[in-house]
């Protein structure tokens, strides 16, 4: 399995164009991250992209996260990526315990809270935006409302690093997709 196979696997499950770039921000986040970790890039990059694959015909707490794992499981997939799949969100209660399921959990929410900061900024790009335009955001309840701001502070905190430090890198990640994520600016 490959990342043309797990494109094909979002796109056969995702017709919202919003979730498939959500797709690509953590994809990108998460190759960002390994790159970092030393660890396998690719790998992790296919998790991020398919992270959410299942979201938009199963989006309650009951079958997301569950549905998708149960698919990967079904077409044969690596049990590393199903397994990150049903772990990173919290209400499926199943523990993180790899580097990649945590990092996972710890960049869902922030690279959807990045992008909606970009999508406010006056050209509409993620080289505008930067950790206080973030910080700045977060205390703003009313915005991007769905994103957890908890599940972003404990993200954080589950790798055991600074919360700005986090964001600086997932911004920098996503500034290096700028152009597959539409978020280069008008």
């Amino acid at each position: 399995m490959d990342r043309d196979d797990a494109w094909a696997l979002l796109c056969e499950f995702t017709a919202s164009e919003g979730l498939r770039k959500h797709g690509l921000a953590v994809e990108a986040t998460m190759r960002h991250f390994a790159g970092r970790a030393g660890a396998d890039e690719d790998l992790w990059a296919i998790v991020g992209l398919l992270h959410d694959f299942d979201y938009e015909q199963n989006p309650t707490v009951e079958t997301h996260a569950f549905a998708g794992s149960r698919v990967l499981r079904e077409r044969g997939w690596p049990e590393a990526i199903a397994r990150a799949v049903e772990s990173h969100s919290d209400h499926t209660g199943v523990p993180r315990e790899s580097e990649m399921e945590k990092t996972l959990f710890a960049v869902d929410e922030l690279a959807g809270f990045v992008t909606a900061v970009a999508l406010v900024k006056p050209n509409k790009s993620v080289r505008e935006v930067d950790v206080a335009s973030v910080r700045k955001k977060m205390k703003d309840k009313a915005f991007a409302r769905a994103v957890s701001r908890e599940e972003i502070i404990a993200g954080a905190a589950a790798l055991g690093v600074d919360l700005d430090d986090h964001i600086a890198a997932v911004i920098e990640a996503m500034k290096g997709a700028a152009d597959v994520l539409g978020l280069t600016g008008t």
